[in-house]
């Protein structure tokens, strides 16, 4: 692990890493065991990646950990999902603390139930002050939802007049996201071997690396972090530029 650590260029890191955690569930059946206990194990990933990136010095690290979706998913594990939550954030948030990590949820927050709405209400306040690795976890979110609320919210804003139409460009709608305050992840990483990116932050993904590994979820760690570093670190991003204009930039940049 220190091996791929130490050829990592801390100069080129991604400044926001947004990740699917997939594959929970087919883990836990792979191992004659419910769904819920490879949510369970899923909570250790998600440690260590946090982990991993705050020692790195990442500056965002986005988790889809629940998707509007996954309300039709039984209920028994919505329950179980729900009370892992809670739980988790319970333990958590004095590790987070301790760490300088500041807590962000994007999502519709008023369909949780109570319980699990008001520990995240505590948790996000309890880590405010922090100024280290800002984790985003993006609960009862769907990208969908996300440009619907947009647009509307758009839409009653030129009805009220605070907004004119004519005005609106690509700053309008960055700004009635949920993501308003976060810059877009550069690196999107999903495990389990899905070839999509699920409702998951479609606007905010239009220039991201994306990177797919087979790893099931409970079972990455920060060797697959830094895998997943070090091809972003190895890709040449243009932006809908030529790579012979990216290398001239590059060279005035290095003058």
């Amino acid at each position: 692990m220190q091996e791929l650590l130490d050829k990592i260029d801390k100069q080129r890191l991604p400044h926001h890493i947004a990740i699917i955690m997939d594959g929970n569930g087919r883990w836990a059946e792979e191992k004659g065991e419910d769904r819920l206990f490879g949510h369970f194990h899923g909570v250790e990933s998600v440690r260590d990646i946090v982990e991993g990136s705050a020692e790195l010095g990442i500056g965002y690290l986005t988790l889809y950990a629940f998707s509007t979706e996954n309300w039709d998913r039984p209920q028994n594990e919505v329950d179980g999902l729900m009370a892992l939550l809670v739980d988790t954030i319970r333990k958590e948030v004095p590790i987070l603390n301790k760490n300088n990590i500041k807590l962000h949820v994007i999502g519709d927050m008023q369909m949780l139930p109570k319980f699990a709405y008001e520990e995240l209400q505590e948790a996000l306040e309890m880590t405010s002050h922090n100024t280290g690795l800002n984790l985003i976890m993006a609960l009862s979110y769907s990208s969908r939802w996300e440009l619907m609320n947009a647009v509307k919210n758009i839409g009653l804003d030129v009805k009220a007049g605070k907004l004119d139409p004519e005005t609106i460009d690509q700053n309008t709608i960055q700004q009635y996201l949920t993501t308003s305050n976060f810059p877009d992840p550069e690196l999107m990483i999903r495990t389990s071997g899905e070839y999509r990116i699920s409702n998951f932050l479609l606007y905010q993904l239009a220039y991201a690396e994306l990177y797919f590994t087979n790893t099931r979820w409970p079972d990455f760690r920060k060797v697959n972090l830094y895998e997943a570093i070090l091809d972003f670190q190895n890709r040449e991003r243009r932006f809908g530029k030529t790579g012979k204009q990216i290398q001239q930039e590059t060279v005035v940049l290095g003058e």
